[in-house]
């Protein structure tokens, strides 16, 4: 059964959630449980007896249209039938977190429209067979600074502390090969935008079909990142070889900067550096809400609770709107997004003793059927509350695969905002097919290709 919490603030007090009977399951009792009271993913199958449904099964596979067409909504015929904002957040505070209660509280206009909520996660049936095998086998290295003896996905469908958890959301499946173009754009206080074009190409190994643990070496997926706009911008280009073992094999990345003419390492591509054209609202460890070793943090699982969180976002991923459509002062516009409510695992991650980061406290909110963090708020060494990110993620049901269509970052000192997905007016939105090749990502390939 869910364990529901008064209230997110008290949550840091409720820290032993889970039973004996729980922690004492032996392998083959939890992959038995996926079939049985669990999702092949490990979230609660049967709902909450009232607005939560129970999951049977989530959006079928519906690949009709061709690859990268922007995803008609299934769900358009939905009526909120509950609106929070500023004025009524006392009546809805269990189910919301304090990073939603500071955001509503700080902008008068913004609100959260609440829909019927649909469990429409799905994944392809090779993904769930991966997620059992994960479930006898996985294991954390040293101090949790990666995984062995897991493919494919979510490494610990059923977790035992917050690493476990954290790990789930690194891992998740997101198919093996993506290329989109989208625009990320940082707004000023005054509304004023700086948008940047980003074309970006993944192919994430730890995903390929067949591939055992020890044939993965060390490598989770390989990313591309260019410039195409603004022109004194463009064709500048980051290469990031993700590592498994974050600690002891940190990540590989490169830099190449057009007007320097060259390919170069960057070491210091991790933790709290900033991203690069976010006017520092954003570390690189914010990206994918987050990502990169562990290490500088103690994690704890919380447990779980019922939120009402960004979810099935068809209606603001369409290319049909303009930027200007979405982006308002201040805050998206709450118009165009779905709120509904769900189930989430609440890890928490405190700075450790002898290390420096931005942030010195985290709260981390993931989607039981996905894995997918949906809430991130950054805390400083005082407890006051710095920024707020939300992942409004879809079912990109060509694949059957959760991925955010917009990530923001609401950053409470400065009054910015970040927002990065914004693919609306490009003729195509993500593009699973595309075919890409390891080798498409070596330094010798972006040489190549920086010359052209």
């Amino acid at each position: 059964m869910t364990r529901r919490f008064p209230n997110v603030r008290s949550i840091a007090v409720l820290l032993v959630l889970f039973s004996p009977g729980i922690l004492a399951l032996t392998a083959e009792e939890k992959v038995a449980r996926l079939s049985t009271d669990l999702t092949p993913v490990g979230a609660e199958r049967a709902g909450n007896g009232s607005d939560i449904p129970e999951w049977k099964g989530g959006l079928a596979k519906d690949d009709s249209e061709p690859a990268g067409t922007f995803h008609k909504d299934p769900f358009a015929s939905d009526i909120p039938f509950l609106r929070i904002s500023a004025a009524n957040i006392v009546e809805h505070k269990n189910r919301l977190s304090a990073g939603q209660i500071a955001m509503l509280q700080r902008f008068p206009d913004m609100y959260f429209d609440v829909y019927p909520t649909h469990r429409s996660a799905s994944y392809p049936d090779y993904v769930y067979d991966a997620i059992k095998v994960n479930a006898e086998r996985a294991q954390l290295m040293k101090y949790g600074a990666g995984v062995t003896g897991a493919t494919m996905s979510s490494p610990f469908p059923i977790p035992e502390n917050g690493l476990e958890a954290l790990w789930n959301h690194t891992l998740r499946f997101r198919g093996q090969t993506l290329n989109y173009t989208a625009v990320a754009s940082a707004v000023a206080s005054n509304g004023l935008r700086s948008d940047t074009l980003r074309l970006y190409e993944y192919y994430v190994r730890y995903s390929e079909k067949g591939l055992e643990p020890e044939e993965l070496d060390n490598k989770i997926f390989f990313l591309k990142r260019k410039t195409l706009a603004p022109a004194k911008l463009s064709g500048a280009i980051t290469l990031v070889h993700e590592t498994l073992d974050q600690v002891r094999s940190p990540r590989k990345s490169w830099i190449y900067v057009p007007g320097q003419r060259r390919l170069r390492r960057t070491p210091d591509l991790a933790y709290d550096t900033s991203d690069s054209n976010t006017n520092s609202i954003r570390t690189i460890d914010q990206v994918d809400m987050f990502n990169g070793a562990p290490d500088y943090y103690d994690w704890s699982l919380l447990g779980k609770q019922e939120m009402y969180i960004p979810y099935n976002s068809y209606k603001v991923h369409q290319n049909t709107l303009k930027i200007d459509d979405i982006l308002h002062t201040n805050h998206l516009n709450s118009a165009l997004l779905r709120y509904e409510a769900h189930r989430v695992w609440v890890v928490e991650a405190n700075l450790r003793v002898g290390f420096s980061h931005r942030y010195a406290k985290r709260r981390y909110y993931l989607d039981e059927d996905s894995w997918s963090i949906i809430y991130a708020e950054e805390y400083d060494a005082t407890g006051t509350l710095l920024q707020v990110t939300e992942s409004h993620t879809i079912n990109y049901y060509d694949q059957q695969l959760i991925f955010p269509t917009l990530e923001v970052t609401y950053d409470f000192t400065s009054g910015q905002y970040y927002v990065e997905g914004l693919d609306n007016e490009r003729p195509k939105t993500l593009d699973f097919s595309f075919k890409l090749t390891e080798e498409d990502f070596s330094t010798n390939a972006v040489r190549r290709e920086a010359k052209r």
